[in-house]
């Protein structure tokens, strides 16, 4: 039986989008999932739902994983929060780290994706 689990994804790209989702299902959880690229429609899904943990790009055309982080963090401190980038450097995982996420993902290699996945939700808990 699959886990369910509610995740806020914070993408422009579509492709990207599925390969979390995949990964998520494959890692034995059954995702209720949103994809937000703005401000505004980040704000809109954090006020209409809860979620149990948030997924976030690093670099989108019109917005970025540190503004969505901090949008968030002001908001619903205790969501988990995992950046996850193509191009992040060690200074911006470090800064996004620094600034409350709890973890930080290469899209290269999502094979971490569903343990961290597992350890958030396992410290939001406590």
């Amino acid at each position: 039986m699959k886990i369910p689990i509610c995740v806020l994804i914070i993408e422009d790209s579509e492709d990207d989008k599925e390969l979390l989702l995949r990964e998520l299902r494959q890692g034995g959880y059954d995702p209720q999932s949103l994809c937000v690229s703005t401000r505004e429609t980040l704000t809109s899904a954090l006020d209409k739902q809860t979620w149990d943990i948030i997924l976030s790009d690093y670099s989108m055309p019109d917005f970025d994983g540190l503004s969505a982080l901090k949008i968030v963090k002001g908001r619903e401190p205790d969501i988990p929060f995992i950046m996850i980038s193509g191009t992040i450097g060690e200074d911006v995982a470090v800064d996004a780290m620094k600034s409350g996420a709890q973890d930080y993902l290469m899209k290269g290699n999502l094979k971490r994706l569903v343990p961290a996945v597992v350890r958030e939700l396992k410290d939001s808990e406590v």
